[in-house]
């Protein structure tokens, strides 16, 4: 009864805050880390400069856990990312925002770090409580408690926080990056994996429910589309793939030097990016070269952590035991510059994440002129690595190592007539996914808010 009434009195205060005053007139992007360069980094700033353009007179506001000033951001958005906006927008500094951090939670990660976004969201709110509220980092537990400050609700989502894949591979006791071994293996008691798979599906309710509460939803993929349509059931969901700087990489020649011929794997080291398994692929794929025919594998990304250095050692002495070390090259922290330089050298791009639910990467390959093989799953296979004017092929997909390895030996047994035109094609096809082409869909999608 004590913790009932203490619910009771919460939701009283909050209701008691959500009615106090107006809503101000303007537009506030929940962005608790505007400092993390990604590609979910470049979304925000481009969706503020198109709601500039479309709500001249209706400022911005950005919610974020660093200390930025509105000069600051405007600043990063366009050294960072090219994004010039027209005005800098007003800063709401949140003080909680470790409430979010993933590392304070080793356990019952999900759960607790959608708690914590609450009291952030409650946070952002009594400090600015705007017309229109903007998510575009995933949080959606946020969106009731926004509405019921009266504000409107939209959102940009990059990737459903739980999905009935991560269910499925828990049910089949699969082990990934989000599915420890311990509660996979076979032996390991029932009670345990039961258990994660009532928490998912808990999950997946309360995240269903809190979606629903979104006036407008825009996913970046189809993968993501059909995810978030079978969880936020009566939201109005578009897709607007995201914003991909391609416009240089588009200036490379397509043609490529047969002197030395290599493929390019550009990610963090992460996870879920699967290097290992694009290593043991290639050493594969050199077992059925010939010795004057052998390429190289340049291995590019950065490092967030200890872990991810960790995990970049291991990778080297990966190709240490397989006896490839020779051929891998690791280029860690590099210059936009200096990774162009290598993409427009590079005969084609590895990405083999599972379920990646977009993959720029992907994209910048095919701008670059670096002929893709990516993973045969979600948005590289649904919108990405698709054939151009009806039977054009315009990279290769994979499911497996095997496969991997036999898509990287075909593409160095191609004429390189034919991979030329594969180029072309695919560099035809990431026209879809420019800045402009997200611009326009995205004031499409905002029409729908008179403000």
């Amino acid at each position: 009864m004590a913790v009932v009434g203490a619910l009771l009195l919460v939701a009283a205060a909050v209701l008691f805050l959500a009615r106090r005053w107006e809503c101000k007139r303007a537009i506030a992007f929940f962005h608790p880390y505007t400092n993390d360069g990604g590609g979910g980094e470049r979304v925000l700033w481009c969706a503020v400069r198109a709601v500039q353009e479309m709500f001249p007179d209706v400022p911005c506001a950005i919610y974020t856990g660093d200390e930025a000033t509105p000069s600051s951001l405007a600043a990063r958005a366009w050294e960072k990312f090219g994004v010039k906006l027209h005005s800098p927008p007003q800063v709401v500094r949140l003080r909680t925002r470790n409430l979010i951090d993933p590392s304070n939670y080793p356990h019952f990660t999900l759960l607790c770090q959608s708690l914590g976004s609450i009291v952030l969201g409650l946070e952002a709110l009594v400090r600015l409580r705007p017309v229109l509220f903007f998510d575009t980092s995933g949080y959606a537990l946020t969106y009731p408690l926004a509405r019921l400050f009266g504000c409107k609700v939209a959102c940009y989502t990059h990737y459903p926080t739980i999905s009935s894949d991560m269910v499925s591979r828990v049910s089949n006791r699969s082990s990934l990056y989000n599915n420890s071994g311990v509660i996979a293996r076979r032996q390991v008691s029932f009670l345990l994996s039961t258990g994660k798979i009532v928490y998912y599906e808990l999950m997946a309710l309360m995240y269903g429910l809190a979606g629903r509460c979104a006036n407008l939803a825009m996913v970046n993929s189809s993968w993501t589309l059909s995810h978030i349509e079978k969880l936020w059931k009566g939201a109005r969901i578009v897709r607007v793939y995201p914003p991909c700087n391609t416009e240089s990489l588009q200036e490379l020649p397509l043609e490529r030097s047969e002197r030395e011929l290599y493929f390019i794997s550009v990610a963090q080291f992460r996870p879920e990016k699967n290097h290992d398994l694009q290593v043991e692929a290639f050493a594969m794929a050199l077992e059925k070269l010939s010795a004057e025919k052998r390429p190289r594998l340049k291995l590019v990304g950065s490092c967030r952590n200890e872990e991810d250095a960790k995990r970049l050692s291991d990778l080297k002495s990966l190709c240490a035991k397989l006896g490839i070390q020779d051929h891998v090259d690791f280029h860690e922290n590099i210059s936009y510059t200096a990774l162009r330089d290598l993409l427009g050298g590079a005969i084609a791009g590895i990405h083999f994440m599972i379920d990646e639910h977009f993959g720029i990467s992907v994209v910048e390959y095919m701008a670059a002129g670096a002929i893709p093989i990516a993973h045969n799953s979600a948005g590289p296979r649904m919108d990405i690595v698709v054939d151009e004017d009806g039977d054009q092929k315009t990279g290769f997909l994979a499911a497996t190592v095997p496969e991997l390895a036999s898509k990287m030996v075909e593409v160095l047994s191609m004429a390189s007539s034919e991979r030329l035109e594969i180029a072309k094609a695919a560099r035809r096809r990431c026209h879809r996914f420019s800045e402009r082409q997200f611009n326009d869909s995205f004031k499409q999608a905002m029409t729908m808010f008179h403000l």
